[in-house]
């Protein structure tokens, strides 16, 4: 059951109010659906419309003037997405009012087609693609795009003086571990008619694929952080008798997805950029206070590792270095590119941090998936519910209490040893700096306890003061056993016996 109600016309009638609608509403929608046999949303578009490549659905463009909310002078405005192409699958808008729930038909005259030679006025209520919402994010003369809601479960978000980069999700279904992901899409919209004086905006989706529903609400609030707070509730369908819908094998809650194709720890001969990528590290805040950071990878193969905890403090996909000297891209602006950040709102219990780096032929490519996977499984029909803050952070980000690494470099300087046993050598120079070291004296005794797995022999470990910058440098020389595996790395920095840093943490991939 889709509630769904048209606009009211008449004084008399919008001064009725309507039925209540709130998370409770979409919750019960999303329970029925998950008791009844998953049906796809039907692809097909009017032939005219099937026939148009990628630059000419581009030129299909929402006339700005006709954006939802505007003409009452609120401070949120909402425009739409056409269909067409990579985007076939119809998703259903309304606007929650005080007077009831009205749903927003598609209207030829709401889109500008550019050069395109067709005849929408005969498609009928094809529906949007999704949606985006502006502000007055980075000026009171203009509302810039704050966020964006468009293909399978997929968001975006800006903050002040921001880039897009990377996107979260509502749900990611296998994305390893299964038979095959499966992308769970928001089939419907509810947008909170916002007062006039709100200073956030709310929206409601509808979560629906082969194996799951969901009730999702979205308070999203703009400014330099612009933060959404998220509230779910997922329900699992049974498993069908013909086995073709198989149990879950990972459920992945708040995933976010980002690009990483190459940078300081994994340098590219050839490209005049010194760092290409939307993140550059995964950091995680466990539930017993350890703080971890993960530099992110573009591997050969397939790399899958996970952090397991309880109760976790948060975790993100993070783009620490802020300098445009690190990446010299005129127009992709990496320097620019939000950080998100995870941070639950009640225990979330046992599970694991799982991290996803896939290979990257170019920067075109998502390769870096990273979510929470529940310990437990709910039981078909009983909610599984997460609440969580999403921050969208630019140069003030994030960070752990004591000390971070700012960079992470891979390479050899100049070595005496001969270079056949050079080559069975990696070398990492990772610059720390934070509260707890900057309190330390040039000539604090500082340490670095250093870790390997079997594969990997730690050979040189040194921690010293760096004069022109003021940070900690660790350089760490580690000799493979086997240059087909990988080897894991474990480092944090200690004072007095006590750590003074996150936990730097590193896979070097197998050769």
């Amino acid at each position: 059951m889709v509630l769904v109600t048209t606009l009211l016309t008449g004084v008399a009638q919008a001064q009725t109010p309507g039925p209540a609608f709130d998370f409770d509403t979409v919750t019960r929608i999303a329970r029925e659906r998950a008791e009844k046999p998953y049906q796809a949303a039907s692809d097909t578009l009017p032939a005219d419309l099937a026939q148009l490549d990628y630059d000419q659905v581009r030129d299909i463009r929402w006339r700005p003037d006709r954006a939802l909310w505007r003409a009452d002078k609120l401070p949120f405005e909402a425009m739409f997405f056409h269909l067409g192409l990579y985007q076939k699958e119809p998703v259903l808008i309304n606007e929650v009012t005080p007077q009831g729930v009205r749903h927003i038909s598609y209207r030829s005259a709401d889109f500008d087609y550019g050069k395109n030679k067709v005849r929408p006025d005969a498609w009928g209520d094809l529906g949007f693609a999704g949606f985006r919402l502006h502000n007055h994010l980075n000026t009171s003369a203009y509302k810039d795009e704050l966020v964006v809601f468009q293909g399978a479960s997929y968001f975006r978000a800006l903050g002040k003086g921001q880039q897009y980069g990377l996107s979260a999700r509502g749900l990611a279904i296998d994305t390893v571990g299964g038979s095959g992901e499966e992308f769970p899409r928001f089939t419907e919209f509810w947008l909170v008619r916002p007062d006039p004086l709100a200073t956030q905006v709310t929206v409601y989706a509808l979560l629906d694929s082969p194996r799951a529903t969901g009730a999702y609400r979205f308070d999203i609030q703009p400014g330099t952080q612009t933060t959404t707070t998220v509230r779910s509730r997922i329900f699992v369908r049974p498993p069908t008798g013909n086995g073709s819908a198989k149990p879950i094998a990972t459920l992945g809650i708040a995933p976010l997805t980002s690009m990483f194709f190459f940078g300081e720890n994994q340098p590219r001969k050839g490209d005049f950029r010194p760092e290409v990528h939307d993140s550059d590290g995964l950091m995680v805040a466990t539930g017993d206070g350890e703080w971890l950071w993960r530099p992110l990878q573009n591997p050969q193969q397939t790399l899958v590792t996970s952090f397991a905890t309880h109760n976790p403090k948060g975790f993100g996909l993070m783009q620490r270095d802020r300098q445009w000297a690190s990446y010299e891209d005129v127009e992709a602006r990496y320097e620019r590119r939000p950080s998100a950040w995870v941070r639950p709102l009640h225990d979330w219990g046992a599970g694991r941090v799982e991290l996803v780096q896939l290979h990257t032929p170019d920067e075109t490519h998502d390769n870096v998936v990273a979510y929470w996977v529940p310990a437990q499984m709910p039981s078909p029909g009983q909610p599984l519910e997460f609440a969580y803050e999403l921050s969208w952070q630019g140069d003030t980000q994030q960070r752990p209490p004591s000390a971070w690494a700012t960079q992470s470099r891979r390479g050899m300087g100049y070595s005496k040893q001969p270079a056949e046993a050079l080559r069975q050598h990696v070398q990492y120079v990772v610059d720390f700096d934070g509260p707890a070291l900057q309190s330390l004296s040039a000539d604090a005794t500082v340490k670095a306890v250093v870790t390997s797995d079997a594969n990997g022999q730690v050979l040189e470990n040194i921690v010293y003061r760096n004069p022109a910058t003021g940070q900690w440098r660790m350089t760490v020389r580690i000799q493979r056993q086997q240059a087909d595996r990988p080897i894991e790395l474990r480092a944090f920095l200690q004072h007095d016996n006590h750590a003074v840093s996150e936990t730097w943490t590193h896979i070097i991939l197998p050769e």
